[in-house]
């Protein structure tokens, strides 16, 4: 069931007959149906320019307990990760084309050792992810036309890629975050849009924490509760609304 914890209501609300979680986000019953949980924020007042060396404390504590807890079954046991392969099952779409992007993350972590550096919130919802194994993401609100709706899709919903500028076919049956514009910002929780990407100008965002039947409402909260606490401290930002979908 669907809880809304919200902080404020300065962002313009849904119809009333679209409103199901919160004025800028809405899960639709058929995709939280399927056993999709996440926790999911609004942020503003955001400074994305710090300095790449000021986080790497943060990357240099995670190189290391990720050391500790990875190993070469890891991906296969983990029961997150594996909710995950559950969920792409569930709608006919190959893992193997579409790993979630946590998967991916902990993959990338067992072949080289790497956490990315990108930009200060980007690295920070990589780190959290790979902390909880819950898959995370981030759109840059200027970007966004509209609200957000975590829906199905019909398979006319346009879809850009990150670092591509081709449209990329999406079929119908997917869950998605599509704004009001009808573009796909998030592939299920695979790849995310180009035009919503979180840059050094990035501002205000919404952040998406995602999980899947296997995660509790605990490991949600826990996970944004970190997110924040990361983002407040490196970069600054102000909560205006947060909701818990468990």
């Amino acid at each position: 069931m669907a809880t809304h914890e919200s902080t404020t209501g300065t962002t313009p609300p849904w119809p009333p007959a679209d409103t199901r979680v919160g004025p800028r986000f809405r899960i639709a019953p058929e995709v939280e149906a399927l056993g999709v949980r996440g926790a999911f924020a609004i942020v503003d007042s955001l400074d994305n320019t710090v300095p790449s060396a000021a986080l790497e404390p943060y990357r240099e504590a995670l190189r290391q307990r990720l050391r500790a807890e990875l190993d070469g079954d890891f991906i296969a046991r983990d029961p997150v990760l594996a909710g995950f392969r559950a969920l792409h099952h569930r709608i006919g779409r190959s893992n193997r084309r579409f790993p979630a992007s946590a998967e991916s993350l902990v993959a990338l972590f067992l072949r080289k050792g790497v956490v990315p550096a990108v930009n200060p919130l980007v690295d920070l919802y990589n780190g959290v992810s790979l902390e909880t194994r819950l898959s995370l993401g981030a759109h840059d609100l200027a970007h966004v036309q509209g609200a957000i709706e975590l829906r199905l899709t019909t398979g006319a919903e346009p879809f850009v890629p990150l670092g591509s500028t081709e449209t990329e076919a999406v079929g119908p049956g997917e869950y998605a975050y599509i704004d009001s514009a009808g573009r796909i910002l998030c592939r299920l929780e695979h790849r995310q849009c180009e035009a919503t990407k979180v840059t050094t100008a990035t501002q205000a965002c919404f952040y998406i924490l995602q999980g899947n039947p296997a995660t509790d409402r605990g490991s949600l909260e826990r996970g944004l509760e970190r997110l924040i606490t990361l983002t407040t401290t490196y970069c600054g930002g102000r909560v205006l609304d947060s909701w818990v979908v468990a």
